[in-house]
């Protein structure tokens, strides 16, 4: 489950988790340990989890492959719609979809 707060923190957005009690039990005396929370410990462990995943070449390759076929996608979807809305009468120069005056 995710949500906004709407309140104070903007950009910021709750999360409820399920943990085992084990793990939970062990959470919560590391973040006494530490002088923490449970939550601060929960957002530095994300976060290291994400810088080590932006380290991860193979990652990164499947990354850019999205990006691709995003692009391609979307070069494909614009030509479809150029291509639905065009008219013989349009010059070469004008925005797809619009008649020229």
């Amino acid at each position: 489950m995710s949500s906004s707060t709407g309140k104070g923190e903007s950009g910021v957005k709750t999360l409820a988790i399920r943990l085992e009690e084990d793990t939970h039990a062990q959470l919560s005396v590391l973040a006494q340990l530490r002088q923490s929370t449970i939550t601060d410990e929960i957002r530095q462990a994300i976060v290291s989890h994400l810088q080590a995943t932006k380290a991860d070449p193979a990652l990164s390759a499947r990354a850019q492959d999205v990006l691709d076929e995003i692009e391609r996608e979307s070069r494909a979807r614009q030509a479809a719609i150029a291509t639905l809305f065009s008219t013989s009468e349009q010059p070469s120069g004008a925005p797809a979809g619009r008649k020229s005056k």
